[in-house]
């Protein structure tokens, strides 16, 4: 914190990095608290200006953040409603306080002193998520913090206070969960798939009742049976939780996070009258992929890996009993002669959905390796030979679409194994 441009200013770092260092984990980003001063002063030592809002400012050789001390008082719904105060005679305790978590309340002085006016350090050291004061309900973005701080800490063991998740289930009944922009949850619910135990974020909006305000698709699942036989845990939510944890552990690409959460959302458009089977729900969730890519401006590479999966996992783990022919539309719609990562990242969705069941986590799943063995099979198929001797230029495509289907079942030639439902 130290150097010119900052000698004689009252600093603090504050918030996450203060939090990540006491709970000894690594510190991706440093902020920086500044009381006592002014935007003009801030120019005149080089700063440059970044906040619209409220007054942040980049230094002018690390480039960390740095924001003059500030309150904010709430005027109107949703997150966007705040008048926001900056002036020299903030003090540092006002500005923390309005914080969302204690957690992320502290503060550290310029000699490593820790500044904990709302007893984050307790917090910290008892695993709870606590709400710092009543203000935590002027903004609904908190709620999809809390969810996804409680992803991330899972593996710490933390959990969200009783008196938070009750000012939560408040917040969601007087509607702010209704005031989100799409692009604003989209964002904390794709920094939660990228937690280790992503879960825990839609559990927690579960508990305090904004997961059916957002993702309704999603909510559905619960209660809705599955066959024991293939699904010990019988109940739709709770595997496709399983599974999202379980892609989690297979591959740090939040794209095949979001086709694990997403694919079976059809499950909860089958009419009770056929449970606990679910014909025809691969449709119906690639009819639910869209609405929700819709809802939340999804990014178009999340929403095709996810109608990819949601379509076509059914059929990957039944890959022993297909025809060639059949490997070949699949290649063939998952795009796989421009696209090869995109089926290796549909094949880590679809194991996690073979194995997201209770009792199935440490299970092998053969059928993602024959699709493999069988793309790098018709991929090594060599198309300008095929043209080069071909007497009829027509009968080209035919040609190799020919030597494709060799090559499949060429590569397909091995001891049938069993077949599981998805």
């Amino acid at each position: 914190m130290s150097g010119a441009a900052t000698d004689g200013l009252q600093i603090y770092l504050v918030g996450g990095a203060v939090r990540d260092r006491l709970l000894c984990l690594p510190v991706d980003e440093s902020d920086y608290v500044v009381v006592g001063a002014i935007p003009e002063e801030m120019r005149r030592r080089g700063f440059t200006q970044v906040g619209k809002d409220f007054p942040v400012f980049l230094h002018p050789d690390t480039k960390d953040e740095y924001a003059l001390a500030r309150t904010e008082r709430k005027r109107a719904p949703g997150y966007h409603g705040f008048d926001v105060y900056a002036a020299p005679e903030v003090t540092l305790e006002q500005d923390l306080a309005r914080r969302d978590l204690t957690i992320n309340a502290l503060a550290e002085d310029w000699d490593g002193r820790i500044i904990d006016p709302f007893g984050g350090v307790a917090d910290l050291k008892a695993r709870v998520l606590r709400h710092v004061s009543p203000a935590f309900a002027e903004d609904p973005v908190r709620i999809l913090r809390v969810a996804r701080f409680a992803a991330r800490f899972a593996e710490l063991g933390f959990r969200v206070a009783d008196e938070t998740m009750a000012l939560m289930r408040d917040m969601v009944a007087a509607g702010e969960v209704d005031a989100l922009v799409p692009e604003r949850v989209w964002l904390e619910m794709a920094k939660a798939l990228s937690e280790s135990r992503p879960s825990l974020f839609f559990r927690v909006l579960r508990e305090c009742g904004a997961l059916v305000r957002l993702l309704p698709e999603l909510d559905a699942l619960w209660g809705v049976p599955q066959p024991a036989s293939w699904h010990p845990e019988i109940d739709a939510g709770e595997h496709v939780m399983l599974v999202v944890d379980t892609a989690a552990k297979l591959s740090d690409a939040v794209e095949v996070r979001f086709a694990a959460l997403c694919h079976d959302l059809g499950k909860a458009a089958t009419p009770p009258a056929q449970w606990p089977r679910h014909p025809g729900h691969e449709a119906r969730s690639v009819e639910a992929v869209a609405q929700v890519c819709a809802r939340f401006r999804v990014p178009k590479r999340f929403c095709e890996l996810a109608r990819l999966t949601a379509r076509y996992h059914g059929l990957v783990h039944r890959t022993t009993e297909l025809r060639p022919a059949t490997l070949l539309e699949l290649f063939e719609a998952v795009d796989l002669f421009r696209r090869p990562r995109r089926l290796e990242q549909m094949l880590l969705a679809c194991e996690a959905d073979y194995r997201g069941r209770s009792g199935f986590e440490e299970r092998a799943y053969p059928q993602g390796e024959l699709v493999r063995r069988c793309a790098r099979a018709v991929r090594q198929v060599n198309e300008r030979a095929i043209a080069a001797a071909a007497q009829e230029p027509r009968r080209i495509p035919d040609d190799i679409r020919r030597a494709r289907l060799r090559a499949i079942a060429s590569a397909c030639r091995h001891p049938r194994a069993g077949s599981e439902e998805s």
